[in-house]
């Protein structure tokens, strides 16, 4: 005897459409700090060579750098 079982459509799709933000604006260092003006420099030869990733990369770098962190407890 034969049996058919019938399995329900599967779901390809996600429940609801997802949503980005808008990205961020480039982060402007402050002047007197040489290790930004190099990531700005770095930043400029990689848009030039059109690798975004990179610029990217620079921009969460540039906007990280200054940025207070927590102190790991020894």
């Amino acid at each position: 005897m034969t049996t058919s079982t019938t399995r329900p459509a599967q779901q390809t799709t996600a429940e609801q459409p997802i949503t980005l933000g808008l990205p961020l604006d480039e982060p402007q260092p402050p002047e007197d700090c040489g290790v930004c003006a190099a990531l700005v420099k770095q930043r400029a030869e990689a848009r030039g060579r059109g690798d975004m990733s990179k610029v990217s990369d620079l921009n969460v770098e540039i906007r990280s750098h200054h940025a207070s962190r927590p102190r790991k407890r020894r």
